[in-house]
């Protein structure tokens, strides 16, 4: 028999009685009806069971953060939350602070969303402007590919790939090239929740043969031409054909799982038509993005999720402002204000999220112990409004189950700090990557460990 579901009541509804005001404790019925729904009804599309697996999500904001607001004052386990970081004051067992950190090879600037998840030096290559090399959840993807349905999910607030230094993705493959994003709701949940019909699954099997044939002709040819080039020319057909090669992978994977139902996820209470580019919209936009990444871990979809919940230079704020214009403040205690209550906007929304895994069980513990969420920005505007590589707002959540310990603010001086990869690629091997090393890395995290 099916639980009855009834409307969602409101995440921040009190109960008040002779004048005393009591919030309440996060409750199963404050979810949509969707989700109240989604540990006992639904069931996970992995090939490896129902087992609990590791995940990752990677959550970035642009533009910064009034890193005045956000940086504890104090650190260790004892630390007080900032002002801002108080809106994950009932999680705050459940996270750590990391501070200092940052990319030693990075300009800054709002290209953060390119290198955030690579680390990498864009200017690395004499005579281009632009060179970017595999993200971390890439890395990560193709160690748990072979379980789900998708590799990984790519989302952000603008659809496509963007332009180079802003891009509107944060993943990026072997060659550096990135990963189109999806921002409609709609389209995510129909991808991965409604079902293809029989012309759709012919469709896809015609889609292959033909990608099929097109792909060993274009090998064959260039297989011919390779001899015919100088070693600079080479080069760059060699990356051609690993993006082809890319392709082929990904068009058999379609045709793997087009016999494999989908599962079945009810409509209800998800805001699907939410724009992200309406400042009205925004908020409930991100939850439903947040809602359909707790759905797709929930059903073993995918286990790695990329959300650019903003391009860098661009995005409203939870309340409407313009994010881009606060974070060149300059100092002025009036646009700081307003670039902390944006802060606390966009972390209202993760609170949420981590609600939502915290809530729900799995194999007798919370589903967040089996999740890693990692959050924050690919750049600090600092007290001044510089757009800096160092010293980036960084937050770890989750994990406990695969050895990540939190409640703690971990500083490391901003000139002398072990670079951010380090962070990323202790959540890889986490995620079961075999790998000692990741672009600039030095070595695992151990502080978070």
């Amino acid at each position: 028999m099916k639980p009855l579901l009834h409307s969602p009541i409101p995440r921040r509804m009190a109960l008040r009685g002779l004048g005393v005001t009591l919030g309440l404790p996060f409750l199963e019925a404050m979810l949509p009806r969707s989700l109240q729904a989604a540990p006992s009804t639904y069931r996970p599309l992995g090939k490896s069971g129902s087992a609990p697996v590791p995940r990752a999500i990677f959550c970035y904001v642009p533009n910064g953060v009034n890193i005045l607001d956000w940086l504890p004052k104090d650190q260790g386990k004892g630390y007080t939350l900032s002002p801002t970081l108080e809106t994950l004051r009932d999680h705050r067992d459940h996270f750590s602070v990391l501070s200092g950190l940052g990319h030693p090879r990075c300009t800054g600037g709002h290209s953060g969303g390119d290198t955030w998840l690579t680390g990498a030096d864009l200017r690395s290559v004499p005579g281009k402007d632009y060179t970017n090399t595999v993200s971390i959840d890439q890395i990560i993807a193709e160690r748990t590919a072979a379980h789900t349905r998708f590799p990984s999910l790519e989302i952000g607030d603008e659809s496509g790939t963007g332009t180079a230094l802003h891009s509107h993705t944060l993943a990026f493959d072997r060659n550096g090239t990135p990963l189109p994003a999806e921002n409609s709701p709609r389209r995510l949940f129909e991808r991965m929740f409604v079902a293809d019909d029989a012309g759709s699954r012919d469709a896809t099997l015609k889609r292959y043969a033909e990608k099929r044939s097109v792909l060993d002709e274009v090998l064959g040819e260039a297989k011919a031409l390779d001899k015919k080039l100088g070693r600079a020319d080479r080069d760059k057909l060699a990356e051609y054909l690993a993006a082809v090669r890319e392709t082929e992978r990904r068009v058999e994977r379609q045709v793997e799982w087009v016999d494999v139902p989908k599962p079945e996820i009810a409509r209800d209470g998800l805001q699907l038509d939410s724009q992200p580019g309406n400042a009205h919209d925004r908020p409930m936009w991100l939850d439903v993005m947040l809602e359909l990444s707790y759905l797709a871990f929930v059903t073993d979809a995918t286990r790695v999720i990329t959300f650019e919940w903003a391009r860098e230079a661009g995005g409203f704020g939870v309340g409407g402002e313009n994010h881009h214009e606060l974070s060149h403040h300059g100092g002025d205690p009036g646009t700081l204000k307003k670039l902390a209550a944006v802060d606390r906007g966009y972390l209202e929304r993760l609170a949420r999220f981590l609600d939502f895994l915290r809530s729900t069980d799995e194999g007798g513990r919370p589903m967040l112990d089996h999740t890693m969420v990692v959050y924050g920005s690919g750049m600090n505007s600092g007290p001044g409004g510089d757009h800096s590589p160092k010293d980036l707002p960084l937050l770890v959540a989750g994990g406990s189950a695969w050895g990540l310990k939190h409640g703690r603010h971990i500083a490391h001086d901003p000139e002398k700090h072990p670079p951010l990869t380090n962070v990323l690629l202790t959540v890889a091997q986490k995620m079961g990557v075999e790998s000692p090393a990741f672009s600039d890395s030095s070595g695992e995290f151990t502080e978070m460990l």
